[in-house]
C-alpha cells in the first residue's frame, strides 16, 4: 500500500540554512515581501531572491504558483522554490501551496522555511496528498520521497496539528490504492480482506457471505454478481467512538469491482476503466480509516456491497425479476444499470439492523452525471435539507466538489414497470435522477440521506490540485469533516 511521504518539524534555525542540502522552499506572499528566513536566503545568494521576486514571472504568478530558482550560487541546495502565497493563507490556500510545492519540488528532501507562515500544518498536508504515487504493479525499482522538512517557529504546536491531518491523508491515500487496483488483484474476496485488516486499527468488521445474503433475502444485490466466479459480499465495518446508546452514522458504498455491463455489455473501448465502478466503497473504506486512526469521537458505521458483474450462462438477464431485501419486486431492464441494485438491499439492511441518524450512499452509478456536471463536481441527491446542507458545507472547506441535484415525484413514473413493482431504469432522460429516485425507494421516510453520485470526480484522466490523474480520493475529506463538525462528541 502506498506510504505518505515522510514529514517532519524543526525549530527555525537561520544559522543552518547555508548548510541545508536538496531543496529549499520559501514562502512569499504576493506584494513581494521577505521575511526573516527568505531574507536570509536572499543575502546567501546574493540578491537571487528579491531579483526573482521584484520579476514580471512572479507578478504573472497565480497565487498558490511556484518559481524554482536551480543552482542557486553561494549554497549546497539544488534550488530554491519561491511559492506565492499570502502570509496568512485559508485552509484551501495553505493545502494548494503544499500541494504545488511537491509538484515543483520532485522527489528530493525539500525543506520549507515556513517561519512564522500560518496553517504550516496545512501546507504539510497539501504536500502529502500530492506526493501520492500508485506503483504497486510496476517492477522497476521504485525510488520514494526523500522528505519534507518545515522549519517552523513552534514545531511542536505545528506537529500536534498535522496528526489529525496525517491520518485524514492515510484514509484518502487507502482509497486511492483500493481505485487504482486492477480487478484481477481487487477481487471480492480481497477487497473484504483488505477492509478486514482494519481490525487492528479498533474497528469491527465483519464479513456477510453469499449464504448470509440469501437468508437475509438480498436478491437485488445478489443477482448482480451470479454470473461471476468471484461471490458477493457485504462488509460492516462499526467505529464506536461515541456515547454507546447513540444510534450511527451510516455511509454505504457501492463496491463493483468490475463491471463489464453483465448481458448488457459495455463497448470495449473503456472499459478497462471500469476496476474503478467500486469507487464508492473505496471512499466509504478511506472515511472509516481515517475515522479510526484519528481515533473520532463518534459512533459510524459503513458498509459495502461487494460484486463483480460478468456475462455468462448464469448472470442476470434483462427481462428477469428480482426481489429485494426490502420485499420490492425490481425487474431489470439493463444488467448495467447495477449498482443501484447492489445499493437497494444495503440501503435497507443498514436501516434495518442500525436505525442510522443520517445515511450517505456513494456511488459511481451514471454517465449522465459526468455529461450534467462534468469532472468538477459529484451530484449530491438528498430527501433532507439540513443534512444536504451540513454535507455541501463540509465539501465546500474541503475543496471537495459537490452540487445539489433536484429530485421528485414526477420522475418516478419512468420507473414503472408493467410486471414488477418498479424497473432498474428510466432511460435517458434525467438518468442520474431517476436513479436517485430509485433508491429512494429503499431509504424510510424518517432517515435523512444522501446519494453521491461519483461517477465523474472518483478517477480522472488529469491531475488534479491534490491528487496524479487516477484515483482521487474524492469524498474522504468532506465525510470526515461532516462527522467532525455535527456528529462528534466533546
Amino acid at each position: 500500500m502506498t506510504a505518505l511521504i515522510p514529514v517532519d518539524f524543526a525549530a527555525t534555525d537561520i544559522d543552518a540554512i547555508k548548510d541545508l542540502e536538496g531543496r529549499l522552499a520559501i514562502f512569499v506572499p504576493p506584494a513581494g515581501t521577505l521575511d526573516t528566513t527568505a531574507k536570509r536566503v536572499n543575502r546567501l545568494t546574493r540578491g537571487s531572491i528579491a531579483r526573482a521576486v521584484n520579476s514580471e514571472t512572479f507578478e504573472k504568478l497565480e497565487d498558490g504558483g511556484t518559481l524554482v530558482l536551480s543552482f542557486p550560487v553561494n549554497i549546497p541546495a539544488e534550488a530554491v522554490i519561491i511559492v506565492k502565497v499570502a502570509r496568512r493563507p485559508t485552509v484551501s490556500e495553505a493545502r494548494k501551496a503544499g500541494a504545488a510545492l511537491i509538484k515543483a519540488g520532485g522527489k528530493s528532501k525539500i525543506t520549507a522555511l515556513c517561519g512564522n507562515l500560518r496553517r504550516a500544518e496545512e501546507v504539510a498536508y497539501g504536500a502529502s496528498l500530492r506526493a501520492y504515487e500508485y506503483t504497486d504493479q510496476k517492477t522497476a525499482e521504485h525510488t520514494a520521497h526523500d522528505g519534507l522538512g518545515l522549519m517552523v517557529n513552534a514545531p511542536d504546536d505545528v506537529k500536534a496539528a498535522f496528526d489529525g491531518l496525517d491520518a485524514l491523508a492515510e484514509g484518502v491515500f487507502f482509497t486511492r490504492d483500493l481505485v487504482n487496483m486492477p480487478a484481477n488483484v481487487l477481487t471480492t474476496t480481497e477487497f473484504a480482506k483488505q477492509l478486514s485488516d482494519l481490525e487492528k486499527l479498533g474497528l469491527k468488521v465483519e464479513v456477510l457471505e453469499e449464504k448470509d445474503l440469501e437468508k437475509l433475502g438480498m436478491g437485488s444485490l445478489l443477482c448482480v454478481g451470479q454470473g461471476s466466479d468471484s461471490p458477493s459480499k457485504v462488509v460492516v465495518m462499526q467505529w464506536e467512538g461515541g456515547a454507546k446508546d447513540e444510534k450511527p452514522f451510516a455511509f454505504v458504498g457501492k463496491g463493483v469491482v468490475f463491471d463489464t455491463g453483465g448481458i448488457s455489455l459495455k463497448p470495449a473501448g473503456g472499459m478497462e476503466d471500469m476496476t474503478m465502478d467500486m469507487g464508492g466503497a473505496g471512499v466509504v473504506a478511506g472515511v472509516m480509516k481515517a475515522l479510526a486512526m484519528r481515533k473520532a469521537k463518534a459512533n459510524v458505521v459503513g458498509l459495502v456491497g461487494l460484486v463483480e458483474n460478468m456475462p455468462s450462462g448464469n448472470a442476470v438477464r434483462p427481462g428477469d425479476v428480482v426481489t429485494s431485501m426490502k420485499g420490492d419486486t425490481i425487474e431489470v431492464i439493463n444488467t448495467d444499470a447495477e449498482g443501484r441494485l447492489v445499493l437497494a438491499d444495503v440501503l435497507w439492511y443498514a436501516q434495518e439492523r442500525f436505525e442510522p441518524l443520517g445515511m450517505i450512499n456513494l456511488a459511481t452509478l451514471t454517465g449522465a452525471i459526468i455529461i450534467g456536471l462534468g469532472h468538477e463536481n459529484a451530484g449530491v441527491f438528498s430527501n433532507s435539507d439540513p443534512l444536504s446542507n451540513a454535507f455541501l458545507k463540509a465539501a465546500s472547506v474541503e475543496d471537495e466538489g459537490a452540487w445539489r441535484m433536484p429530485m421528485g415525484k414526477a420522475y418516478d413514473d419512468q420507473l414503472k414497470s408493467r410486471i414488477a413493482d418498479m424497473k432498474n431504469v428510466g432511460g435517458r432522460p434525467a438518468g442520474s435522477i431517476t436513479a436517485a429516485q430509485f433508491l429512494q425507494r429503499f431509504v424510510k421516510p424518517e432517515t435523512p440521506w444522501i446519494h453521491l453520485d461519483i461517477a465523474g470526480v472518483a478517477s480522472v484522466k488529469s491531475p488534479t490540485d491534490f491528487a496524479p490523474k487516477g484515483a482521487t480520493g474524492w469524498g474522504v475529506r468532506a465525510l470526515n469533516r461532516l462527522i467532525a463538525d455535527n456528529f462528534e462528541g466533546e
